[in-house]
């Protein structure tokens, strides 16, 4: 791996595990057994860190994404695949990144934003329009307006004033406002897929403690 990539890499660990503000140029230098000086070789400064950071996780993201969508059965089961692909990087994740990244680093909180509301949202709007297609979401849907509430309920997992990190889980709020999410859209063969992907998750968690 080139050290460049090393550099974004190790970064991405540390903002997420313990939030962007409260990690160092310098720490991240000593995690790497590397120098500062070598870091500045590649980032002018921490902003523009952040940005590749960012840069990277959304590639990755959109990427997992549209694998989800593409194995999907139908448009509930990417729903539960998406649960799936975001569980494990959320049950490591600081919340404050969120924060950190809007607060103090307003160019690569900006490119997030443009995910957000342009990958994100058309990516929203697909569903629907399968699920609408598949007869398991209600056809009367405002699509548009479905798919804004829903962005912002995904981040709402991370604001600290409704749920501190010292009394829930993220990954479990996430799992929770889905599911709220997709029994308020889907008709009653909708639901069925629900309780049927809902039981094979819990049937799978349930073997890895046997």
């Amino acid at each position: 791996m080139e050290v460049k990539d090393r550099i974004i890499v190790k970064a991405t660990d540390l903002f997420m595990r313990y939030g962007i503000r409260s990690i160092t140029m310098d720490e991240i230098a000593s995690q790497l057994g590397i120098s500062k000086k070598t870091i500045y070789q590649f980032f002018t400064d921490k902003d523009d860190m952040v940005e590749a950071v960012v840069d990277l996780e959304v590639k990755e993201n959109e990427m997992k994404c549209i694998r989800c969508q593409g194995i999907a059965e139908n448009a509930v089961h990417e729903n539960f695949l998406i649960i799936e692909m975001s569980q494990e990087l959320l049950k490591g994740m600081n919340p404050l990144i969120m924060y950190d990244l809007e607060k103090h680093h307003v160019k690569a909180f900006k490119k997030f934003r443009d995910y957000k509301y342009q990958f994100m949202y058309d990516m929203i709007r697909e569903n629907l329009e399968r699920g609408i297609q598949e007869d398991i979401y209600r056809p009367e849907l405002d699509q548009d307006i479905i798919a804004k509430q829903r962005i912002e309920t995904v981040f709402l997992i991370f604001n600290q004033d409704i749920f501190p990190n010292s009394r829930y889980k993220i990954s479990e709020v996430q799992l929770e406002l889905t599911l709220f999410f997709l029994h308020g859209i889907t008709t009653q063969k909708g639901k069925k897929l629900i309780d049927k992907y809902s039981q094979e998750r819990l049937k799978n968690k349930q073997r890895l403690y046997e």
